[in-house]
């Protein structure tokens, strides 16, 4: 093992700032990053042995004891126990003989829960050693426990259960693209290289001024102006870097995947305008753990721009010099923050930075660095081909474009639409045959869940601004038991504990909507539940911790009377649990509780 391990580290240029890249590969090949692993790493890296445990701790698919030769990661997201995830769990349970969480006894089968995977089009899903299974059922499962105890590969096995629809056959998967609308921007015609020959016939501030005037601004949801970002990072002195983030974590998205699939060359070709724009010679794109299925694919893309001279030294004979490297992360939804997202690059936990500076002033390695994510970069292909007015023609005066949806949930189409911006909440549902319909999730669990009363409001970022999720919840689903609860799970479980508030108040949360959601709460715990979590959006220094009571906040807000149903008609009942709930946070994260009853 130790001649294993420092070949790989040797392989990696022995790079601290590569630790990730290290630690996914004795993960993949020993099944888990051992104390003894750690050790060797630590000392071929000449760090110290917290430095390794520290970020191999903090990452989902990091384990320090063994998973089973096959290891099967099944989503628990909401869409996921939608489309019936409980059988799927039952019969691998049933079949492998035993619970989630733990191996069979001849280490061969391991079986573990995960977060979203970006398949809510196609769910039940599940990862069995990095390979996507999609659509499962108890059929599917006891096929593939069977393949398991044959020794099959999980590509063979994949391809027995019936192949996806893929761009490129070096994408092996179950996986469909489910591109059910395709607009003008991102998924309309492309010529791969176009764009960047046209900017670099141009000035580099002109590059940035073009994608000013578009009026583009950035697809994650905040909404920042694209070329402003851009024109930011310019200014800095030094070495400049593009990064990528394709760390599409947020439950119910996975447009990027589709991206990923069907337009790389026009992402790739994104980032290379960026560095020409702000003077950067290297990008990295940040991918998410879930989608290592792509990473023959991607490197084969980049492979092919790199002969065709849209990558590489002296591109297209204009004395520029770009390259771009692939970055996996390793599980932690956290990471999508772009701070959160540096750290991680450089091979740290992905635990947010305080801001200022900003990352346009000191990113990635300290040096000036601009982060967007896939339909960002996408888009600015389109604008830099065809103009910042051709573009700005398209959508609403404050949200110019096109906008990605992942569309899922209770629909009779889910998948990827690629609409103008300005569409309603009641159009999107007609559009993809959503019935009787409960409410809307947009936005992901972060964002807000709308009532029937308010499908007339606007798909913009002036009105209801997305990074593209959208979950459709029937009239037949317990929103609060279905849908929040799995929501504040998700949030207590991906909180970084950097901050002491989201550390706590998000478990507190959790064990309030799940004592009402059991019958136990009281009127009180509604008010207080508002209370805390204007604590915890007030006091966290990243988006997570800021937006992660909204499941509960925009229910009580417009679904009020699912709450009044059920708390009893008091004030104040004597088993009132708050120290018990702050009591459970603290056990959870390992931090002792001091409480003055």
């Amino acid at each position: 093992m130790k001649d294993r391990i420092l070949n790989i580290v040797e392989n990696f240029e022995k790079d601290p700032g590569r630790m990730m890249d290290i630690l996914l590969e004795v993960q993949s090949e020993f099944g888990c990053v051992s104390h003894e692993a750690v050790s060797i790493i630590a000392s071929a890296l000449n760090v110290s042995e917290v430095d390794v445990t520290q970020t191999r701790s903090f990452y989902h698919f990091f384990t320090c004891q063994p998973v089973g030769k096959y290891a099967v990661y099944v989503n628990n997201s909401v869409v996921s126990c939608m489309k019936g995830m409980s059988e799927v769990v039952d019969e691998f349970e049933k079949v492998t003989g035993i619970k989630f969480g733990s191996k069979t006894q001849d280490g061969l089968i391991s079986l573990h829960y995960t977060a979203c995977i970006g398949m809510s089009d196609q769910e039940p899903a599940a990862l069995i050693n990095s390979v996507v299974f999609t659509e499962l059922n108890r059929e599917k499962v006891r096929k593939l426990v069977a393949d398991m105890r044959a020794g099959k590969a999980v590509q063979e096995m994949f391809t027995e259960l019936g192949d996806g629809i893929n761009a490129h056959p070096l994408v092996k998967s179950m996986v469909k693209n489910n591109i059910r609308k395709a607009g003008p921007v991102t998924l309309g015609e492309y010529t791969v290289g176009k764009g960047l020959m046209k900017a670099l016939g141009m000035d580099s501030k002109a590059v940035i001024t073009e994608v000013k005037d578009s009026n583009l601004r950035g697809r994650g949801g905040a909404g920042f102006p694209t070329g402003m970002k851009w024109d930011f990072c310019s200014r800095e002195s030094g070495d400049h870097y593009v990064l990528c983030n394709a760390d599409e974590g947020e439950p119910g998205t996975f447009k990027d995947r589709v991206l990923l699939t069907e337009r790389a060359h026009m992402l790739f070709e994104g980032m290379a305008i960026a560095g020409y724009a702000i003077g950067a010679k290297e990008g990295i794109l940040y991918l998410r753990n879930e989608y290592a299925y792509l990473k023959a694919y991607m490197e084969s893309v980049l492979t092919e721009l790199r002969n065709k001279n849209i990558l590489g030294k002296n591109i297209h004979g204009k004395g520029f010099d770009f390259d771009i490297r692939v970055q996996y992360g390793a599980g932690a939804y956290v990471c999508g923050e772009e701070s959160a997202l540096i750290e991680s690059a450089e091979g740290k936990r992905g635990e947010p930075r305080n801001r200022p500076p900003f990352p346009v002033q000191k990113g990635y390695k300290n040096k000036p660095t601009i982060i967007n994510n896939v339909e960002t970069f996408c888009s600015a292909v389109k604008i830099i081909e065809n103009g910042s007015a051709w573009y700005k023609a398209i959508g609403t005066p404050e949200s110019a474009g096109t906008k990605l949806l992942s569309i899922s949930g209770d629909c009779k189409l889910p998948g990827v639409y690629e609409i103008v911006w300005g569409m309603s909440i009641k159009e999107m549902l007609d559009m993809v045959g959503a019935e009787n319909v409960q409410a809307v999730q947009v936005a992901g669990p972060s964002g807000i869940c709308l009532p029937p009363s308010q499908f007339d409001r606007k798909i913009a970022l002036e009105d209801l601004p997305t990074g593209g999720s959208m979950i459709v919840i029937g009239k037949n689903r317990d929103l609060l038991k279905d849908v929040v609860l799995n929501f504040m799970e998700f949030f207590a479980d991906e909180s970084c504990g950097s901050c002491v508030t989201c550390r706590s108040f998000n478990m507190i949360l959790k064990n309030s909507i799940e004592k009402i959601v059991e019958g136990h709460g009281i009127k009180k715990n509604i008010d207080e539940m508002m209370a805390w979590s204007e604590i915890l959006r007030k006091t966290t220094r990243c988006g997570l911790g800021q937006t992660s009571s909204n499941p509960i906040t925009t229910t009580i807000k417009n679904f009020k009377e699912l709450y009044d149903m059920r708390v009893k008609d008091v004030e104040y009942q004597s088993e009132f649990d708050m120290s018990k709930a702050v009591k459970d946070s603290c056990e959870v994260v390992g931090r002792p509780a001091i409480i003055h009853e």
